[in-house]
């Protein structure tokens, strides 16, 4: 995949998120954006087990698991600093001030999940053309949504409408910041076994899907329209190769 297609697809949907609330007068709480999220989810889960579980323990065997756990509770962690918005959760307060925490660690989670994609360019993780195409994918339909919700959040709050575009943009560049990352990144540069990024890569992931598929609607019952985007979204991912 080309390296500036994935750049550009990255920065797009970011914006993408941003433009579908400034000028649709979208929010997180719109059944757009909850079957956007439910589709995402299932399309996270499925290149899960797909494509990216089969490689990392084809490549690195059983010792991964603990790597992937560690993921899961990293992403734990940083859900508690960030509310949640990474599955669509935004508690929004009108005229209040940007919670800067919650940016953190929204961004802290965008360049960890960039850095495989940096290292899968290189052709350092695996030689599997498909590997590189789900994960990125996979990022991109995460953050449509995710964008949404941050951009709902700015849109609410004391910034003006600049300033909460220029913020929008800065975290527009946190995966392309990640993908960066893992061109330096490496077993022979840094002694860090970029398996285990993957892997955490894939925890986090994990936790995210899980999350957005296992959770309720208002009414407590598992609709046949989150159904059907779930279903639509591991489809998707599994016809990919």
């Amino acid at each position: 995949m080309n390296l500036t297609f994935v750049f550009i697809g990255l920065f797009s949907s970011v914006i993408l998120g941003g433009l579908v609330v400034s000028y649709l007068k979208a929010t997180n709480k719109s059944q757009f954006i909850k079957l956007s999220l439910s589709f995402s989810g299932g399309f996270l889960l499925a290149i899960i087990f797909q494509h990216l579980l089969p490689d990392l323990y084809q490549d690195k065997g059983t010792q991964v698991g603990l790597f992937i756990l560690l993921g899961f509770l990293i992403q734990l962690i940083l859900e508690y600093f960030s509310g949640g918005i990474e599955h669509g959760h935004v508690h929004v307060h009108k005229g209040q001030s940007l919670p800067w925490l919650l940016f953190l660690s929204l961004s802290v989670h965008s360049v960890i999940e960039g850095i495989p994609l940096g290292n899968q360019h290189l052709g350092i993780i695996t030689d599997h053309s498909h590997e590189h195409g789900s994960l990125f994918w996979g990022i991109i339909f995460h953050q449509i949504p995710v964008s949404i919700a941050l951009m709902t959040l700015l849109s609410n709050t004391n910034l003006s409408v600049i300033k909460s575009w220029l913020v929008l943009l800065l975290f527009a560049a946190m995966n392309p910041i990640g993908v960066l990352l893992g061109f330096y990144v490496s077993t022979d540069d840094l002694g860090i076994d970029i398996h285990v990024i993957l892997a955490i890569v894939v925890g986090m992931f994990l936790h995210i899907s899980t999350t957005i598929i296992f959770e309720t609607s208002e009414n407590h019952k598992f609709n046949l329209l989150k159904l059907v985007s779930i279903l639509i979204g591991s489809g998707l991912a599994m016809l990919m190769y």
